[in-house]
């Protein structure tokens, strides 16, 4: 029997800020490139991470614009000047507010900031010598992206799909019936055996969530 093909990439997942929400650390096995996805806050704890694993961070990248989500994307990037990533242009206002957000929520250090790249559906995101497609997924902000990994079935979602549950949508320029769209028009035919890092709380599968979710599961879609 031939022994499993390794997988191109790793990660690691870092709660951050007191919202608890789930910075990822995902790197190219072969270069020891890493992406940061979704740095709410904590710099110097992922700077800690990096050095422990002997990675040097490639790119920031950026699911949606939401404080516990970016709010130390510029900090970060000052320091390294690992460029960012994303999101897509629709939630530049959610950008522009990090840093009353930040006020508003305890975390004063967090900091508005000019993305290097804007990203759209279809769009494709290098990491040393590997690549993740770019999926635009909106209803919880209008400009949330989910990185997807096609060889590795891995994939960051943010807050458009959680174990057992999904992103809020009232939020401004929240919608609904765009989120609810976009997981089952655009994450589901990705494949129920693609493992995801949500925004919070624990990993999952797509076709955990398709049998099990009670907001997206096929047989309560089925009903609607």
């Amino acid at each position: 029997m031939n022994a499993p093909t390794p997988l191109p990439i790793r990660a690691l997942v870092a709660p951050v800020t007191p919202l608890e929400q789930n910075c990822t650390i995902v790197w190219c096995v072969k270069t020891k490139k890493a992406a940061i996805i979704d740095p709410g806050g904590e710099v110097d704890r992922l700077m800690g991470a990096l050095a422990e694993q002997g990675l040097t961070l490639e790119k920031i990248w950026i699911t949606h614009g939401h404080l516990d989500h970016a709010g130390a994307a510029q900090a970060l990037h000052e320091r390294t000047g690992a460029p960012i990533e994303g999101p897509h242009p629709d939630d530049q206002f959610w950008i522009d507010d990090i840093g009353a957000s930040g006020a508003k929520w305890g975390m004063p250090d967090a900091r508005t900031f000019t993305p290097d790249r804007w990203l759209h559906d279809g769009d494709k995101v290098t990491l040393g010598e590997t690549e993740f497609e770019v999926i635009h997924c909106p209803g919880h902000t209008p400009g949330h992206v989910v990185f997807f990994h096609r060889e590795a079935r891995f994939a960051q979602v943010g807050d458009v799909l959680f174990q057992g549950s999904i992103g809020r949508t009232d939020f401004p320029r929240g919608n609904f019936q765009d989120l609810i769209q976009a997981i089952t028009g655009k994450l589901w035919p990705l494949g129920d055996d693609v493992r995801f890092v949500p925004g919070h709380g624990p990993m999952s599968t797509f076709g955990q969530e398709r049998k099990t979710n009670p907001f997206v599961a096929d047989d309560v879609l089925a009903d609607d």
